[in-house]
């Protein structure tokens, strides 16, 4: 029996909910109030205060399916079984059921209900820290075998392999148990045979069938219990898929394989690496600009440009057809709803595109030259020593042709070269002070950064305020704002939920500005000059002598230190991704521009 991406996906939920838990929706991609992370990269990572009682669940027993970014797996796209996305599916009791229910729970739906073999699966379980004062998990080993695995189908890891943990702070962890499955002799040879548990190969990951959390991990790294023990669970959809169809590879999965044949017949030098970094990239940086982030030169922004950028080069690798890109853009999205995996969309199919062709042309002409003068570089060999390119190639391959750096480390490793990271890092960090001596703004305004990006969200914050005033009533101002190159977040005074049709016509109100491309003209005049041209001035102890007032024709006039467009144009489609609560009488809009 074949099963379907869809098929896992419901057989996982369903089994859950018969079970007590609650299914609930995922979450965006980009985390929300949580700087610890740049992107989701875990089915708990939503709710993971829950664990902690800082939130109170939705249920005590709750399932999903999360999309996870991973971008520590970047450089390893091409293997078997690492991807930069992927689909979690999680189930979770909080200070419900512990041990015992999991490894059952696990072995039902595994065993019994998707019919894997029980002698092709093997359990990982903690052995103990005894440095950490932390004993060995003997409860799992004990319901594993009561559940009929086998002795040396059971198998014991130390700290770093199950032992899960947030970091090295303060927080919630605990011995985790996890299943694998065996795909064969083909790979490597037996745990049975050597007595070597070879998780890289031949025996693979399909299910963390507990992160067992009934420790608090405290700053001065002791481990104290928890009030309340609880469980999290999570699987990749596109190994467990994978492993129950017998397939070699996750691109083998419906998720890459028709993206994959169809870059194979659309280029004329087709190689399996590179098919499998277009078809994964691009799923990917599908799913972050659907996310609202744009590509640029920091955080998510560089992420999103980084696999842009590798997806565009390896296109070229194959010798890919002029409409390629866009084609297989288009396609990734198609299929995401084929395999009934696709997010809830915040653009449409056709902007999301049109963004990957606006990265494509930037970086295009860019790519040609920048291979050149790589290949010219290397040709001198003044230019290498011990075996490493001398960190200012690959500082102006960044600086002037947005080369990532990590694309001009695979550049230099095809050739059997080393780049200094160190030596760029040195070279960035100069280019960057440097910098601040032209960008005086930055930090203001709420801007966490100045960039392109930030510019033109600034501009749209003036916009939201006068589309809420409008909108809502004139007694609406301004609370607050944050800004990041992804989004931006503006708070403002209003006692109640906006209505859904209030928050189409401020979106709309925006919009139409944008349409008419105002020019936005900046004038410096007196705060009671810029007061008696009817200018809203906000958080006035800040202000010094002269103030400069930005006037977007008849529709705002506000007092502002920070950076603007000069157009209205400039700006793209804005769109309003959330409204909520931010404090009594107190809301708050997050928003996108596209």
């Amino acid at each position: 029996m074949k099963y379907t991406i869809k098929e896992v996906k419901n057989s996982f939920l369903s089994f859950f909910e018969k079970n007590n838990h609650k299914i609930i929706s995922g979450s965006s991609i980009i985390p929300e109030n949580d700087d610890s992370l740049l992107f989701i990269n875990a089915g708990m990572a939503p709710i993971k205060k829950v664990f902690t009682g800082e939130a109170v669940p939705q249920s005590k027993r709750m399932c999903n399916l999360q999309h996870c970014i991973s971008t520590n797996d970047i450089d390893s796209i091409g293997d078997r079984h690492h991807l930069s996305s992927f689909c979690m599916l999680g189930s979770w009791s909080v200070g419900d059921y512990f041990k015992h229910d999991a490894i059952r729970f696990a072995t039902n739906l595994l065993v019994n209900e998707l019919k894997i073999p029980k002698e092709k699966l093997y359990a990982t379980v903690f052995s103990g820290d005894e440095a950490r004062g932390i004993p060995a998990d003997e409860e799992s080993i004990t319901h594993w075998k009561a559940v009929g695995f086998a002795d040396n189908h059971i198998i014991k890891c130390g700290f770093e392999d199950n032992f899960w943990r947030m970091g090295d702070g303060e927080g919630p962890c605990g011995p985790c148990t996890e299943v694998f499955f065996d795909t064969g002799d083909k790979y490597s040879k037996s745990y049975e045979e050597t007595g070597v548990f070879d998780d890289k190969k031949r025996y693979i990951e399909i299910w963390n069938v507990g992160v067992f959390m009934q420790y608090l991990q405290t700053a001065d790294g002791k481990y104290l219990p928890l009030p309340f023990n609880s469980v999290d669970t999570g699987s990749g959809i596109e190994r467990l898929v994978m492993t129950l169809n017998g397939l070699d590879s996750v691109y083998e999965t419906e998720v890459y394989a028709p993206i994959i044949d169809f870059v194979r017949n659309n280029c004329a030098a087709p190689n399996d690496v590179s098919l499998r970094i277009i078809a994964d990239h691009l799923k990917t940086s599908v799913l972050i600009l659907n996310a609202g982030v744009l590509p640029s030169n920091v955080g998510r922004g560089y992420v999103l440009r980084r696999l842009l950028r590798r997806a565009m080069r390896h296109i070229r690798e194959v010798q890919g057809n002029a409409n390629l890109l866009a084609e297989v853009t288009q396609k990734t999205i198609e299929n995401l709803i084929a395999c009934d995996i696709a997010p809830d969309w915040n653009f449409t199919h056709a902007q999301i595109v049109d963004a990957v062709l606006a990265e494509s042309q930037k970086f295009e002409k860019l790519l040609a030259q920048g291979i050149k003068v790589f290949a010219d570089f290397v040709s001198k060999p003044q230019n290498i020593v011990d075996g490493f390119l001398a960190p200012e190639l690959v500082f102006k391959l960044y600086d002037t042709f947005g080369f990532p750096f990590e694309m001009t480390r695979e550049l230099a490793e095809e050739k059997g070269l080393k780049v200094d990271e160190n030596g760029f890092n040195e070279l960035f960090a100069k280019h960057r002070e440097a910098s601040k001596g032209n960008t005086g703004k930055v930090f203001k305004c709420g801007l966490a950064e100045e960039t392109e990006e930030t510019t033109r969200l600034h501009t749209a914050t003036h916009l939201l305020h006068a589309g809420l005033k409008k909108v809502l009533g004139t007694h609406v101002n301004q609370k607050g704002s944050n800004i990041t190159p992804e989004r931006l977040r503006f708070d403002f005074n209003f006692e109640r939920k906006m209505l859904p049709e209030e928050i189409k016509a401020v979106e709309d109100y925006v919009n139409e500005i944008i349409a008419a491309a105002v020019p936005v003209v900046r004038e410096e005049m007196t705060v009671e000059e810029a007061k008696a041209a009817g200018a809203i001035g906000l958080f006035e102890s800040r202000y010094g002598d002269k103030v400069s007032v930005f006037t977007i024709g008849g529709f705002s006039k506000e007092i502002c230190g920070g950076p603007h467009v000069e157009n209205t144009k400039d700006l793209g489609t804005f769109k309003i991704q959330k409204e909520e609560s931010s404090s009594a009488g107190v809301r708050r809009i997050k928003a996108v521009l596209k």
